[in-house]
C-alpha cells in the first residue's frame, strides 16, 4: 500500500471516531498499516507537522537521526485532515465519473 493510501486510510479511520472515548487507537498502528513501525511513526509525524492530525507527542535526542513518537498515541483528525478526506473523496468520484463516461463513448 502506498504512503498515501495510508495516510487516507489514517484519517478516515480518525475522522469516523472523532470524539469515541471508546476508540481503539492499534486500528492505525503501524502493524495494523502493514508497515514498519519506523516508516509508520515518521508517516505519523509527518501528518503532525502538516496539521493533519493533533496530539501526537515526540522527541529527538542529540543520538537520533530522525524524531521518535512517546507512547501512548492519542491523536485527533484536524480540520485539515477532514478537508483533506474531503478533497480526496472528490477526486476519487470525479475519476471513476471520468472513467464511466469514457467507457460509454
Amino acid at each position: 500500500m502506498s504512503n498515501f493510501h495510508i495516510i487516507y486510510k489514517i484519517l478516515r479511520i480518525l475522522d469516523k471516531n472523532k470524539g469515541d472515548e471508546a476508540f481503539d487507537y492499534r486500528s492505525i498502528s503501524a502493524e495494523a498499516m502493514g508497515m514498519s513501525y519506523a516508516s509508520w511513526e515518521q508517516l505519523m509525524i509527518e501528518l503532525q507537522s502538516n496539521g493533519y492530525i493533533r496530539g501526537l507527542v515526540y522527541t529527538k535526542t542529540l543520538s537520533d537521526k530522525f524524531p521518535h513518537i512517546v507512547e501512548p498515541v492519542e491523536v485527533q483528525i484536524t480540520l485539515r485532515g477532514m478537508e483533506y478526506l474531503e478533497d480526496n473523496s472528490m477526486m476519487a468520484k470525479a475519476k471513476e465519473a471520468l472513467r464511466l463516461a469514457g467507457d460509454i463513448l
